[in-house]
């Protein structure tokens, strides 16, 4: 039996090829995927108790930023804030509303409304107490936050918070509002 060497190392070649462009392939199709899933039909309430079904959240055809935080979590509070600074402006230029999700448990969601009070937020800020909604978009830590777009579609994300990474988002939520 004579083993051709030359094609062996040429079929193994090509099957390199092959599986790095399925992965590529697999890799486009998931994030595809994940970038137009939509909002999860989850009840929350907000800091008046009224019911919000997170899957009928609207803004008239404009970007909505949903941003996961929690009042033990700094980096949470330090996003937040950055933001509340030129909040204002990304309103007037595009549309853009945020919504802030606390994650607080039973024990700390009463630090929720005081914390929100004192910064002065513009946002509108629902609570997760069961954390049901912070499942159903697959959020492990906090900060974790989403864009939206008109028509409900999950469409960028984005987990922890470094300075400047507000400028990231701000840069997504004008590619959207055009």
């Amino acid at each position: 039996m004579i083993i051709e060497l030359p094609q062996v190392t040429i079929k193994k070649k090509n099957m390199k090829k092959h599986i790095i462009l399925l992965f590529i392939a697999l890799f486009t199709v998931a994030n595809s995927t994940a970038q137009s899933k939509k909002l999860p039909s989850v009840k929350l309430k907000d800091l008046s108790g009224k019911s919000v079904d997170m899957s009928a959240l609207k803004n008239d055809g404009k970007p909505i930023i949903i941003s996961f935080w929690a009042t033990w979590c700094k980096p949470c509070k330090v996003e937040l804030n950055t933001i509340a600074e030129d909040y204002d402006d990304w309103v007037d230029e595009t549309g853009v509303h945020l919504v802030a999700i606390s994650i607080d448990d039973a024990r700390s969601s009463t630090r929720v409304e005081p914390y929100v009070n004192a910064q002065g937020w513009d946002y509108s800020v629902l609570l997760d107490p069961n954390g049901d909604f912070k499942r159903a978009m697959n959020v492990n830590n906090v900060p974790h936050t989403f864009l939206v777009d008109g028509n409900g579609n999950v469409v960028w994300d984005h987990n922890n918070y470094s300075p400047g990474d507000e400028k990231e988002l701000y840069k997504e939520v004008l590619k959207l509002s055009k």
